[in-house]
């Protein structure tokens, strides 16, 4: 019989003594070390005010749509030769992007647009036009690969009604959106796994690398990543286009896809993918096996320099392609952003393998948190300066950060990452206190762990020829055994299980975080929303004023021919004052019975507003305070009686700022 006993650890040399000298030892260096470490701490809560402002994905630069000729409202005497839209940023367009729709519903422009400069782009009108109240729909894709979609209305020679119905759902939404956005969130999750989990093992804790847990963590964050880069490779086209989720299969709108800017920086992630597998299986493989320290040092060299080139390819995948380039000093966003993401991974991915090495392997070295919690800061400094500079392109002003979604949601991050930092201050007390036990685990612990092991009862495993049935079960439970009382190593120390606490509660606010990343990323930042506000204000400020219109009626009886003429003043939202005034053919003020007026906005389902104005003079009636709830084309309609059985209600739409 051959006799396996489990393998008993040497304890640490402990008693009462060592274990008071030990805690007085403790206690002096925390005292000691508490100035400056709160110091530290200070100086890493108000830089990380600055690193909410950009978070793992600084949020994308949505373009709007600041200015078209002819104006939305605008009401031209003859048909101009075409259309131009003037964005806040560059926009990529083609033949089909920009359509124009008659009163019918019908096309009446060429399908060809014109690149003109300066953000503006052009669409051709065809010939022989009729008057009425023309639609102008478009659908592009900003410059930061988000998709943008809206419509305005124009007229010549009078508005009229029209047939034209646009679709209900937003671009960029339905179910379409959700798995992209989806995609999108899975996406930085594996980048920040792969990248931050390989760097802790290679930078803070190389005997990781032989640790299948971790090994784990770094392959799945690999496929998390290439399955989530396919996804938004193929969900592209639907999401841009139709919105249907058929199209995701449509072999010819996925070669539109690639010819873009975004399809080529998916296509190069999937490229550097290829590379990071290689970067991979070197590390857990070859590296795990080099045991000569010259030839695993050359390596560890090679590897970093190899793995950080992979790294910075991937992450400017997202800079090149999205948010930092485009809008203001896109040159520098573009390195500022990639060393954003990198920080992020660093950070949160080394968080995630350090998680997982407390709570999956017997023994993490104290140097190896120590490390990373150097690191961590580092990451966090960087984080501040990388995200103050993101923060001032995208939101501006300070009425933006408090005024617009974008800076809401920036408020809820400072909070997080207020929270995050804390959570990893009380983890660098942790370490601290498991510095100053010797090899991480505290005396009485391991004392115990050991007086365990001996009173164990050994396994024993028949030798010769033995029952393999019977032999496999011996082998279960003898690792069933050695797996128990790795646990109860890791659980007998109370300093790796608070530490283990407070840095699983540091992850689930690093998730937290990401998810309100990834809601930013869809967000129009409070710069654009506000430079496009104020562009439509000022569009509106033009085309909105005093309204005149003029309309003759006929109510059918003896003297009910004439035109009445409404004023609105100032002709925009809010209250206005309104002026009627009636006149016979020949000019001269014609005193009717009675005259009411009545509007609706039947885009929006409101109305009729009922108006009664008061009879003032001859011919003239007057009524204050008409309020115009929301800007939009308005169907005013205005009854006259002129006897009591004759009366006619006369209708025209008018463009109302």
């Amino acid at each position: 019989m051959q006799t396996i006993a489990p393998r008993s650890r040497t304890a640490h040399r402990s008693g009462t003594d060592h274990r008071g000298g030990t805690a007085h030892r403790a206690g002096t260096a925390f005292r000691a070390g508490a100035g400056p470490r709160l110091l530290r701490l200070l100086l890493v809560v108000v830089a990380a005010t600055g690193a909410f402002l950009a978070g793992a994905a600084p949020a994308s630069a949505h373009a709007a749509l600041t200015g078209s000729d002819p104006k939305q409202g605008a009401v031209v005497a003859k048909a101009p030769d075409q259309v131009k839209l003037t964005f806040s940023e560059k926009v990529a367009m083609s033949d089909g992007s920009v359509r124009v729709l008659d009163p019918e519903g019908k096309r009446a422009d060429t399908d060809k647009t014109t690149d003109l400069g300066s953000n503006t782009y052009g669409v051709k009108l065809r010939s022989g036009l009729p008057d009425g109240t023309f639609t102008v729909a478009y659908q592009v894709v900003s410059a930061d690969s988000h998709p943008i979609a809206g419509a305005f209305t124009f007229s010549i020679g009078a508005p009229s009604d029209t047939k034209v119905a646009l679709p209900d759902q937003e671009v960029g939404g339905g179910l379409v959106g959700v798995l992209y956005d989806i995609a999108r969130y899975f996406s930085y999750a594996g980048f920040i796994l792969v990248v931050g989990g390989a760097a802790f093992v290679l930078g803070c804790w190389p005997r990781g690398a032989g640790v299948r847990p971790v090994q784990r963590l770094v392959t799945y964050g690999w496929v998390t990543l290439t399955g989530a880069t396919l996804a938004l490779l193929l969900l592209r086209a639907p999401y841009t286009g139709s919105g249907k989720l058929a199209d995701a299969l449509d072999m010819a709108k996925l070669g539109d896809v690639l010819n873009t800017k975004t399809g080529a920086a998916l296509v190069s992630r999937l490229l550097l993918l290829a590379a990071a597998a290689l970067f991979i299986a070197v590390l857990f493989g070859a590296y795990e096996k080099r045991e000569d320290p010259k030839e695993k040092k050359d390596l560890t060299f090679g590897l970093a320099i190899g793995g950080t080139v992979v790294a910075i390819g991937i992450a400017a995948t997202w800079a090149m392609a999205e948010h930092a380039s485009t809008g203001i000093q896109a040159g520098l966003a573009m390195p500022v952003d990639v060393l954003h993401l990198l920080a992020v991974a660093a950070w949160l991915g080394g968080l995630a393998a350090l998680l997982v090495a407390l709570y999956r392997t017997p023994s993490v070295e104290e140097a190896a948190v120590r490390r990373f919690s150097r690191v961590a800061f580092t990451s966090v400094v960087v984080l501040a300066a990388t995200g103050l500079y993101q923060s001032w392109r995208q939101v501006g002003s300070w009425s933006a950060l408090t005024g617009t979604s974008y800076g809401q949601l920036l408020l809820v991050k400072v909070g997080l990452v207020v929270v995050l930092v804390g959570v990893a201050y009380v983890s660098r007390r942790w370490t601290g206190r498991i510095a100053s036990e010797a090899g991480g685990l505290a005396p009485e612990a391991a004392a115990a762990v050991v007086v365990e092991q001996r009173t164990e009862k050994p396994v024993t495993v028949p030798s010769g020829g033995a029952d393999p049935q019977r032999s496999a079960q011996l082998a279960r439970q003898q690792a069933a055994m050695a797996s128990a009382r790795e646990k109860r190593i890791r659980d007998a120390d109370p300093h790796r299980s608070g530490l283990r606490r407070s840095v699983l509660t540091e992850a689930g606010i690093a998730v937290v975080l990401l998810a309100v990343t990834t809601v930013l990323t869809t967000t129009e930042p409070g710069r654009t929303e506000e430079e496009a506000a104020k562009a439509t204000s000022a569009a509106a400020a033009q085309r909105s004023g005093p309204l005149s219109l003029k309309v003759p009626f006929d109510t059918g009886g003896s003297d009910g021919k004439g035109t009445v003429q409404l004023d609105l003043d100032p002709g925009r939202t809010g209250s206005n004052e309104m002026h009627l005034y009636v006149k016979r053919p020949n000019g001269s003020a014609f005193d009717v019975p009675e005259v009411k007026v009545s509007l609706t906005l039947k885009s929006k389902d409101v109305g009729p507003l009922p108006v009664a104005p008061d009879h003032i003079a001859t011919g003239h009636w007057s009524a204050s305070g008409v309020q115009i709830p929301m800007a939009g084309d308005w169907k005013i309609a205005v009854t006259v009686r002129t006897s009591d059985i004759d009366q006619v209600t006369v209708k025209k739409n008018a463009q109302i700022g």
